[in-house]
């Protein structure tokens, strides 16, 4: 493995995480908004966006893993599903497990709301599932990120073990 594909992937990696942290700091606003409040339908609806937007910016994630160091996932029914549970695996000489058990359960969760949101068009949201789900993913913020973060570590220190040329700007 070459250093510079190790570094690119990185980057990559790292735009995806900031990403994510953006959508986080939108539900924490949201979150704000909806407590002690009256519950405004818009306002269950724009958590409900976010919430969708966040597990898609997870899958985002998931696919840039995927790509770089297995590159073998088929896009049928259960591609979704395939996708997140992959990243629980330890595949012994190519990569270390992204997620925990207990993160991809909390993330599956998340997957099966954003496809009920996809398919809400006929029934609309239930107020108590997207502020339930809003308060537990930005409980379980600090563990999956910590996580992702994990990660990021143990490939960079994969990537100071290789050789290669190394470009310093001056």
């Amino acid at each position: 493995m070459e250093k510079g594909k190790i570094a690119l992937f990185l980057a990559d990696f790292g735009h995806q995480i900031s990403q994510i942290e953006k959508i986080y700091d939108l539900l924490d606003s949201r979150s704000n908004a909806l407590a002690g409040k009256k519950i405004i339908p818009e306002s269950v609806e724009s958590s409900g966006y976010w919430l969708h937007n966040l597990f898609c910016a997870y899958e985002d994630l998931f696919k840039i893993v995927s790509a770089f160091w297995e590159n073998d996932i088929r896009n049928d029914g259960a591609f979704h599903r395939t996708l997140i549970r992959r990243m629980v695996l330890n595949i012994e000489g190519v990569r270390p497990a992204l997620l925990s058990e207990k993160s991809f359960q909390h993330l599956d969760e998340l997957r099966g709301f954003r496809h009920a949101f996809r398919h809400a068009y006929s029934y609309g949201l239930d107020d108590e599932r997207v502020i339930y789900l809003l308060k537990k993913v930005l409980k379980e913020k600090i563990g999956v990120l910590g996580e992702l973060n994990a990660f990021r570590k143990k490939v960079d220190s994969l990537k100071d073990t290789l050789g290669g040329r190394h470009y310093d700007r001056k």
